[in-house]
């Protein structure tokens, strides 16, 4: 059986898709989604926080999910490869370099992060205003793939 290509975003397999945000709109997830559809981006970082606060699933391989712009628009279909929960502190250099962002330590992926994680958007989105996080935090590791560009 041939599996026939997403005809674009109103297919309705790609609408029936969950959604995948990376950050939040505007020029940060601007450059996370041009990273994603370049391929410099393969993997993404969550706080099961944020998962239970939304009352999300964890994400799990094989799953598919449509990538919006800041705009909204869908823009690309991935498909999730990995999924790892570890504490902060695991966090390795492979997934930090994955993430596309540029970062060539560890060190630097995280003071990235934490930066926004500790912004009043997150703060905001998961209703705590003096978030943190630290060494034992639960994070979410996601690698995925590309799947459709459907720009």
């Amino acid at each position: 059986m041939t599996v026939q290509p997403y005809t674009g975003p109103d297919d309705p397999r790609v609408t029936a898709l969950r959604v995948e945000e990376f950050a939040f709109p505007g020029p940060l997830r601007d450059r996370l989604v041009a990273a994603v559809l370049s391929g410099a981006k393969i993997s993404t970082t969550g706080l099961v926080a944020d998962y239970e606060h939304g009352n999300e699933p964890l994400p799990q391989v094989g799953v598919r999910s449509a990538v919006i712009d800041s705009d909204g628009r869908v823009v690309a279909v991935i498909e999730t490869t990995d999924v790892r929960v570890v504490p902060l502190a695991e966090v390795d250099l492979r997934h930090a370099v994955d993430e596309g962002e540029g970062y060539t330590t560890v060190a630097e992926w995280r003071s990235g992060h934490e930066g926004f994680w500790h912004g009043e958007e997150m703060r905001a989105a998961l209703a705590d205003p003096g978030f943190t996080v630290d060494d034992t935090t639960p994070v979410v590791l996601e690698r995925f793939r590309v799947v459709a560009d459907l720009r």
